[in-house]
């Protein structure tokens, strides 16, 4: 167990929050909790918690969509990185629930390296997007340049700034410079908001 790092996850199946548990048990300390609204009570109340993992399920009729849970955890503490745990590889409910501000998706289906891979990118306010849902996107390249889309791309695949610079032989400013320009052609508030349109539109897989 980490005691430096610690992740919050929500979720209503107890066999799901128990496999989590197990499989990051080594590097956070994970709490547990059964649906959003005490999940929600745990990070105002507790504050310090690195990375929540939230299911993109309802857990009764009454309950409000699960984008509207990832907004009110960003909103209760902004620097919280948020996995969306999605029943399936669906490519929309991954843009959505990054636009409602999740750091990463991964669907249940996916493998357990998946997760963990999406929890240490949240965790360091990186992010990542499964594969699987990638792979459902349709591509639509008319909207960004040819290296536009490359650093997009690699912005998606997790790279920072001075990576994506290494990559590609450019130096950081000029990767701002791109990014900056990506935001704006896609009317995104930031990063993590231009990826999921990238993705929604087919600019990137």
């Amino acid at each position: 167990m980490n005691e430096e790092r610690r992740c919050l996850v929500i979720d209503a199946q107890p066999t799901v929050r128990l496999g989590v548990r197990g499989l990051l048990r080594h590097r956070y300390e994970v709490e547990e909790a059964e649906d959003w609204r005490s999940g929600l009570e745990m990070v105002t109340r507790v504050g310090d918690f690195d990375v929540a993992i939230v299911e993109l399920a309802r857990s009764g009729d009454d309950e409000p969509a699960p984008t509207t849970a990832i907004r009110a955890l960003r909103r209760a503490r902004s620097g919280l990185g948020i996995v969306a745990h999605g029943s399936s590889s669906n490519q929309l409910a991954a843009s959505e629930a990054i636009d409602a501000g999740a750091t990463a998706f991964v669907a249940k289906s996916s493998p357990p390296a998946a997760l963990a891979q999406a929890v240490d990118a949240a965790a360091q306010d990186e992010h990542f997007m499964d594969p699987a849902a990638r792979r459902g996107s349709r591509r639509n390249g008319a909207s960004l340049t040819r290296r536009q889309r490359q650093i997009l791309q690699l912005l998606a695949d997790g790279h920072t700034t001075g990576a994506v610079a290494q990559d590609l032989g450019l130096s950081a400013e000029t990767v701002r410079t791109h990014t900056k320009a990506i935001l704006a052609r896609l009317e995104a508030r930031d990063r993590a908001h231009a990826v999921a349109k990238g993705f929604r539109g087919g600019l990137i897989v």
